[in-house]
């Protein structure tokens, strides 16, 4: 029967291909939505766990939430680096980590941190040792596979997040001391290095931390302006040592409530909740796939309403042909399944190319847009939902063969042989 349904879809090659095509466009267009919305979600939520609330300059929490922790916008601005210290001396808050952003090698970002980085994401290295000295680095397991860096090997950021910036720091080449291990977050495409490593890329002096911020200001004039009148002294702007963003962990929960609401009150800072801005995100993104999930639903019916035509018209034209497949010895069930057939191969052929269609776009995009690559989004990593989409599809293409089907099975074949 699989290899007479089969001879009566190639005898229709253009009803069958757009059949096929039609129902293909639907499964790619719901499978894409799977794979956003499920890859997106479990992305936002792993690299936001354990992070209770983000620190930054004031502007648009999103944006705070997506550049710190996500690292796929532009910062918000950067804050002072005693905001450190007065948040690590709350005792609400259990862990307080810093962030140092501006800089990218071949796309990758170049982030500033300490060592409280590596316990909040659970990091273990692969190879080599943590950052300890000025300009050492430690990779991500991504970084180190598209760019074959390896322990040893020296790099040059270039300014900026995006790997076309042509402004490179050649004065302050960085040196790869550690690769991590795979961990499944944003940190296995960035790249760690010291908070002072990236002042020290920038010229900011910072020595005065050290010791108890006196005479800061000395180092921002060199000896042969310092013998010039005051008034004669070229004005050039103080480079202060900032961070871009703190990750902060609560010790209690009680915290929750009062240390956000002391940072918007009595700082120039803004306070993020992760859990709220990734759910607002998720709901926006919800709310924009939705219209997209009806339309290629209604473009699957359609695709189901096209085969129950095609059935439908072959049962007709091929009467005399299946009643001498009764009269030959087929049973009415053997040919109720031969038209059920044509139906369920229809509909698998749409799903497969659709499921193949949808996985090699994501791979596409992921090469042009560094977004999504930057998300982490897989272009061959099936989700749950994905088969029960395709088991769905293929009922839609039985159920369309159903009726046609069933007129096939109350034929009279001597009636109709009589006929012809």
């Amino acid at each position: 029967m699989i290899s007479l349904a089969l001879a009566y879809l190639r005898d229709r090659p253009l009803t069958t291909a757009l059949n096929v095509l039609l129902l293909a466009i639907s499964v790619a267009m719901l499978v894409l939505l799977l794979q956003f919305g499920e890859q997106a979600r479990e992305r936002l939520e792993r690299d936001a766990q354990g992070i209770d609330l983000v620190v930054g300059a004031k502007g648009s929490p999103l944006q705070l939430i997506l550049s710190s922790i996500f690292h796929v916008d532009q910062p918000t601005g950067n804050i002072p680096y005693e905001s450190l210290e007065t948040l690590r001396n709350n005792p609400a808050i259990a862990r307080v980590v810093p962030l140092a952003l501006g800089d990218n090698f071949r796309g990758f970002r170049i982030v500033g941190t300490d060592a409280t980085f590596a316990q909040s994401y659970g990091l273990e290295l692969a190879e080599g040792e943590q950052f300890g000295g000025p300009m050492q680095a430690v990779i991500g397991s991504k970084v180190a596979e598209e760019t074959g860096a390896q322990l040893g090997q020296k790099f040059i950021g270039n300014h900026g997040f995006a790997s076309e910036e042509s402004q490179g720091h050649d004065h302050a080449p960085f040196e790869t001391v550690g690769i991590l291990a795979p961990s499944g977050t944003v940190a296995d495409r960035l790249i760690l290095t010291s908070v002072e490593s990236v002042w020290d890329v920038h010229g900011i002096e910072h020595d005065h931390l050290e010791e108890g911020h006196e005479g800061h200001e000395d180092h921002d004039h060199d000896h042969d302006r310092a013998d010039m009148p005051k008034a004669a002294q070229p004005q050039m702007p103080s480079l202060q040592p900032d961070l871009t963003a703190l990750l902060v962990t609560y010790r209690n929960a009680s915290a929750a409530i009062r240390v956000p609401a002391m940072i918007d009150r009595q700082t120039e800072m803004q306070a993020a909740v992760p859990a709220i801005e990734t759910a607002r995100l998720l709901e926006l993104l919800g709310a924009s796939l939705d219209g997209i999930r009806v339309f290629a639903w209604m473009l699957a019916a359609t695709g189901g309403l096209a085969i129950f035509v095609a059935l439908l018209n072959m049962a007709r034209g091929r009467e005399g042909d299946l009643a001498l497949l009764r009269v030959m010895g087929a049973s009415p069930v053997q040919v109720f399944a031969t038209v059920i057939l044509e139906g369920v191969i229809t509909a698998t052929l749409g799903a497969v190319l659709g499921w193949i269609g949808a996985h090699g776009l994501i791979a596409i995009a992921r090469s042009q847009f560094a977004t999504l690559a930057d998300l982490g989004l897989a272009a061959w990593a099936p989700v749950s939902g994905e088969v029960l989409l395709i088991v769905a599809v293929i009922a839609i293409g039985a159920v369309a063969a159903l009726i046609p089907a069933m007129r096939v099975y109350k034929i009279d074949p001597a009636r109709v042989l009589a006929r012809h």
